[in-house]
């Protein structure tokens, strides 16, 4: 759900414009940087199955980036540093505060249409509706998530011309890559290089969309 991911950062950048649409795209994808990270420290796991070439679904232990408390956790505190630095937003810093930690709990969200039963809920209790079984359909409902956040992020963009064709071009280069990693693309060789790799690609992508949503500073009178 990488490009839905970003989808969803992007549209509801739409509606708070004077926010870098890098800090939508960073909280959107937030959990995912958690859990990678975690991975890497070994507090979390993914195991790839002997059938992972013809599923593409890895198993995920992670209550701690994408549990439902969890979850709920990363979003406030996304929302609490947009609220805590964000004073020249003025009156709107709230609202603010608000869109970016809807951002991030939308990670879950999302995650919860295509994962096989497996976000910690509560105890026992997890939640997945597993579409990634009927792959075809998951990668549509990813790709229309896509197309919708990228339109409504550029309808009536304030960003230069050549930024918001540098933001469509990565939006649509995350689909890209999702569509391979989901089809054809080589199973990575372990768990400790799917989550180097997938952290190093967050990374960059977060970097490349601050860039692209910066506003040139106030020329003084």
């Amino acid at each position: 759900m990488f490009a839905g991911h970003i989808g969803a950062g992007l549209a509801l950048a739409r509606m708070e414009r004077r926010v870098n649409v890098g800090v939508f795209i960073a909280s959107a994808l937030l959990l995912d940087i958690v859990l990678w990270i975690l991975v890497l420290l070994g507090r979390e796991s993914i195991v790839l199955p002997a059938d992972f070439a013809r599923t593409r679904q890895a198993t995920f232990t992670f209550p701690f980036s994408h549990g439902l408390l969890a979850s709920l956790l990363w979003a406030a505190l996304a929302a609490l540093a947009v609220f805590a630095f964000g004073s020249r937003l003025g009156a709107s810093r709230a609202r603010a505060a608000l869109l970016v930690g809807t951002a991030a709990f939308s990670h879950w969200s999302l995650d919860a249409l295509v994962h096989r039963s497996e976000l910690p809920v509560a105890g026992a209790l997890n939640a997945g509706l597993g579409l990634w079984d009927q792959l075809p359909l998951a990668l549509g409902v990813e790709t229309g998530i896509l197309f919708f956040g990228m339109g409504a992020f550029l309808t009536g963009s304030d960003l230069p011309r050549g930024r918001s064709i540098g933001m469509a071009a990565v939006a649509l280069l995350t689909l890209a890559l999702t569509l391979t990693g989901m089809t054809v693309a080589p199973p990575p060789p372990s768990a400790f290089a799917m989550a180097s790799s997938s952290l190093v690609t967050l990374a960059v992508v977060c970097a490349v969309s601050s860039w692209l949503g910066r506003r040139p500073r106030a020329q003084p009178s």
